[in-house]
């Protein structure tokens, strides 16, 4: 009942939201609030502005995308910035078609997606209100009433611009069902909706031969004919092509490039002078957005042809690559799974981040810089720290490549393995090995992939594979230590009270004989030489880790296990050293005995409790981590 009901108070609120009133109270309205009389590209800035702006290190990020777009902040901000925000400052950005171009499954039909559910939802706000002259199949905006000659009165009485002419139908209504007098003609309030073909509307293109201009602009309707006398009638026409019913809001023009060149000429004359020609008829108004996507193959080819350079004059490309953050992938993998009927499936941590960093390496291209390797780049892109590297060197980085993000394994592909990987086994638990096995076996049963692709992207399987490795050690790691973060603290600030010792040229107090020691040397380069600090280099490195730490107690911060990364890792490989020969023998052993036994169990239940893990996945990883350190 309660969904019932929530569709019960949806159609109230829908109805207590319908008005319907003479165009003289209509005028009222826009008095009090101009904002009701905002064009088709305004509305849609306004939309993605209004559900909110956060900046995030000097870029912009819409929340209008938020949960459903990843990785992609750049384009979205490229895209409200460069079409949506001119565009409704009436530039002439607004007489352009939106042109999505990027690989296949790259997010374009989402985002044209969410901006006509977004349309629909924003037309039943107050913000987003839409009203239009009630009977038109058009949905055709009130102020066209206006007669040429009083418009600039009007601007100058109202501050809002009138642009457009009445069309056929209403300008025969005007005269016969009002007398000409326009404060009569009934205005009503309007929703979107992309199923009712309300101010939304998507036009796909099909066979050449058989598909019909008429989608486009409408047609006759020959049976009534014979009732108005004329087939110039305008009641004798059905205004029901996509770019009628898409009127005041957007229309998707999908694979717009796919179509024959007769429907994109009707474009030209929309796009530039905000209007097209149907039938016997004047040129017939339209204020919608127009957005169509198309893949970078089809777009070369066809600005390669002189014929469309008209229409290519009247288009704004905006690139949609794939994204390039490890991060963001696993959250459009996460989010598809979610999406699908194997949620259920107990999906191992780290199994989404390592097919991630496979994808993700796919898509990226060689830095040119030789002193940064591809896995570098890819934890910089990601917003990791890299030693030796910071923002500027990723903006470098950045711009190497222009193209970088147009090609790669797309979400799709890795989505049908992990499907695959989920169907194949019987245990409803997969693990980062199973996807890897799956994607390694799908490269040859993909297509479009050439050889040389396909061997490179082996190599990527196997960077991924070394990137688990480590990731699966450090997470049986951290769970064979018991509470593994005090143990970590304590090393770290034993380590820090001979570093400080050391730089300070100072002597330790023994706890408890209260003896004056020499700073530890074998124990600071024990810890340091885990990440390779050599013994010229340890002067060096524990003056860093000092000065650290007095810039941290400047700022009235503590320095904790967390502040420094690099002696993090070292703290960590450290503990596992220490500990290594004990998961060896406990992982390997067939016959363990109690006490190997019990240590198992511990290390299991922790996996389960603290990282995620099922009890399937939690003993495949430590299979696999006791073969690893076996070899």
């Amino acid at each position: 009942m309660d969904i019932l009901k929530k569709v019960e108070r949806y159609r109230e609120e829908e109805n207590r939201l319908k008005w319907e009133g003479t165009f003289e109270e209509y005028l009222k309205l826009i008095k009090d609030e101009p904002l009701i009389a905002q064009p088709a590209h305004s509305r849609v800035y306004n939309m993605i502005k209004d559900a909110g702006i956060e900046e995030v290190n000097g870029k912009r990020h819409y929340k209008f995308f938020s949960g459903q777009m990843f990785g992609l902040e750049d384009s979205l901000e490229r895209l409200v910035e460069e079409y949506f925000h001119p565009a409704a400052k009436r530039l002439d950005v607004r007489k352009r078609i939106l042109l999505l171009m990027g690989p296949v499954s790259g997010g374009k039909s989402t985002l044209v997606t969410m901006l006509k559910r977004g349309l629909e939802a924003y037309s039943l706000t107050d913000r987003g209100a839409v009203y239009a002259i009630k009977g038109c199949p058009m949905h055709e905006d009130p102020l066209h009433l206006i007669p040429h000659h009083l418009r600039k009165d009007f601007f100058e009485e109202y501050g809002i611009r009138i642009e457009g002419n009445l069309s056929p139908l209403n300008t025969m209504r005007l005269e016969e069902e009002y007398g000409g007098r326009i404060e009569d003609v009934i205005i009503e309030r309007i929703f979107f909706s992309e199923d009712k073909r309300t101010g939304i509307g998507t036009f796909s293109p099909s066979d050449p031969k058989s598909q019909d201009i008429a989608d486009l602009t409408g047609s006759i309707d020959f049976s009534t004919i014979a009732e108005y006398g004329s087939e110039s009638d305008p009641r004798a026409y059905r205004f029901d092509g996509e770019l009628n019913k898409a009127n005041r809001g957007m229309m998707e023009f999908q694979e717009m490039l796919k179509c024959d060149e007769k429907f994109l000429w009707h474009l030209l004359s929309l796009t530039q002078e905000g209007n097209f020609k149907a039938g016997r008829f004047a040129l017939i108004s339209a204020d919608e957005l127009i957005v169509a996507h198309t893949n970078e193959t089809e777009y070369r080819s066809f600005i390669s042809n002189k014929k469309n350079e008209a229409l290519h004059s009247r288009i704004i490309v905006m690139p949609v690559p794939y994204n390039l953050k490890v991060s963001d992938e696993e959250k459009i993998y996460d989010k598809m799974i979610r999406e699908s009927d194997v949620s259920d499936v107990h999906i191992a941590p780290h199994t989404l981040r390592i097919a991630s960093i496979f994808t993700t390496l796919t898509r990226l291209k060689e830095p040119k810089k030789g002193d940064i390797d591809l896995l570098k780049k890819m934890r910089l892109y990601d917003g990791q720290s890299v030693e030796g590297y910071n923002d500027a060197d990723v903006e470098e980085l950045q711009k190497e490549h222009t193209d970088e993000g147009m090609s790669g394994i797309d979400p799709r592909y890795v989505i049908n393995r992990i499907s695959s990987t989920i169907i194949r086994k019987d245990i409803k638990s997969i693990n980062a090995l199973d996807v890897l096995r799956s994607l390694k076996e799908g490269l040859a049963q993909h297509a479009s992939i050439s050889a040389e692709d396909r061997e490179r992207y082996l190599n990527y399987i196997s960077l991924a594979r070394k990137e688990y490795d480590e990731i699966a050690k450090k997470e049986v790691q951290k769970a064979f230590v018991y509470s593994y973060e005090e143990s970590a603290k304590t090393l770290m600030d034993n380590y820090l009270d001979n570093v400080e010792a050391y730089c300070n040229k100072n002597k330790l107090r023994d706890p408890l004989t209260g003896e004056e020691l020499n700073p530890d040397d074998k124990l600071m380069r024990s810890i340091e030489e885990q990440i390779g600090i050599s013994e010229n280099a340890k002067k060096a490195f524990r003056e860093e880790i000092l000065i650290r730490i007095s810039a941290y107690a400047r700022k009235g911060k503590r320095f904790d296990y967390n502040s420094h990364e690099r002696l993090r890792e070292a703290i960590q490989k450290k503990l596992f050293a220490d500990l290594k020969d004990v998961v060896k023998i406990t992982t390997s052993t067939k016959t363990p005995d109690e006490q190997q036994l019990k240590k198992v169990n511990e290390v299991v239940a922790r996996l389960i409790d603290e990282h995620g893990y099922n009890s399937v996945s939690a003993n495949e990883l430590l299979r696999y981590v006791g073969s690893l350190l076996n070899r």
